[in-house]
């Protein structure tokens, strides 16, 4: 579904990525691994139009990707920025009806689908998102995501700050997502939980990608158990 090639990219004198290839399958989940500053928010900004390329060539299902953020959208690649950035004045409701082009017409033929996979937000839909707890923050996060009916979802860092049984409930909901039919790229720094979800797993260093290969291939790879798992 996303194909990256030799791509390469900048921020006046400092490279962040260089020449990094990436191959993401529909329906699968991919995860990219790696420590802060590895240049895995980078990745997603580019591949979201926000941060521009220096070279290399971004291919979504066969076409290359327009340079528009909007038209990125457009094409149905979804991107859950690190940090939630949610609008905590506002409801749930409120939330996700700004996520829609629709509006109120976009939640009423979304509702059915986000509230099924986030119970607890159907809960306290009219509740002002401020006052939610950081795993809800997020799941709403998520949520406000699948309003533009994704065929690429991804993610960056879901994990962050959250207590570790909530990481696994926020997880669960990225395994549910998935089985609906969305294909999921993730980032993220728990390297146990990503290497333990995805399919097939990235390894970002400095901005080159390290190592690659199936998931529960790394989990038992040497480099990854010392670097990433602790071990």
């Amino acid at each position: 579904m996303l194909k990256i090639e030799n791509l390469s990219v900048s921020y006046g004198y400092v490279t962040a990525l260089v020449d990094v290839s990436i191959n993401v399958p529909d329906g699968k989940i991919v995860s990219i691994i790696g420590s802060n500053g590895a240049g895995k928010t980078t990745l997603l900004n580019t591949i979201s139009g926000i941060v521009k390329k220096k070279s290399g060539e971004i291919y979504f299902d066969g076409k290359a990707l327009p340079k528009a953020p909007h038209k990125i959208v457009q094409q149905g690649i979804v991107h859950v920025p690190e940090g939630r950035k949610i609008f905590p004045g506002l409801t749930i409701d409120e939330n996700l009806i700004l996520a829609s082009s629709q509006g109120h017409r976009g939640l009423k033929e979304m509702a059915d689908e986000i509230y099924s996979l986030f119970p607890i937000l159907k809960e306290r839909h009219n509740q002002p998102a401020g006052t939610l707890s950081g795993g809800e923050q997020q799941m709403l996060a998520i949520a406000r995501g699948m309003m533009s009916k994704p065929k690429l979802l991804m993610l960056d860092e879901p994990s962050l700050g959250l207590a570790p049984v909530v990481v696994k409930q926020v997880f669960r909901f990225i395994k549910d997502i998935n089985n609906r039919g969305i294909t999921v790229l993730l980032i993220e720094q728990n390297a146990r939980q990503a290497l333990g979800l995805s399919d097939y797993t990235y390894v970002l260093e400095n901005g080159h990608i390290k190592l690659e290969g199936p998931s529960k291939e790394l989990l038992t790879n040497e480099l990854v158990r010392k670097a990433y798992l602790g071990e």
